[in-house]
């Protein structure tokens, strides 16, 4: 399999708006074809009968079903709140906005 050339990089580099000098483009390509390369040895081994997969251990989501059940009103949940403002928790403002 020929290497990424330097031409090719900096034609990625050009679609990614990146600007790199002349030994970038050379370490790149070094460093793209090993990916490349390693990209290709993990499609080797991947076989017909190997389905894919996620993760390597089955996961199973445990959900529990939704029930209505009896919460504090929201004078119950302010009772104990320093300051409150139109039913709600009012802390001190911190980035400046109104």
């Amino acid at each position: 399999m020929p290497g990424i050339t330097r031409e090719e990089v900096a034609h990625l580099a050009r679609l990614s708006r990146l600007e790199l000098q002349a030994d970038e483009l050379d370490h790149f390509a070094e460093q793209l074809d090993v990916i490349i390369g390693a990209v290709a040895r993990v499609s080797d081994v991947a076989d017909e009968d190997v389905p894919p997969t996620s993760h390597p251990l089955p996961l199973t989501n445990v959900m529990r079903a939704d029930e209505v059940r009896p919460s504090l009103t929201p004078e119950q949940a302010l009772s104990g709140a320093p300051a409150q403002e139109q039913q709600r928790f009012k802390v001190p403002q911190i980035l400046g906005e109104e």
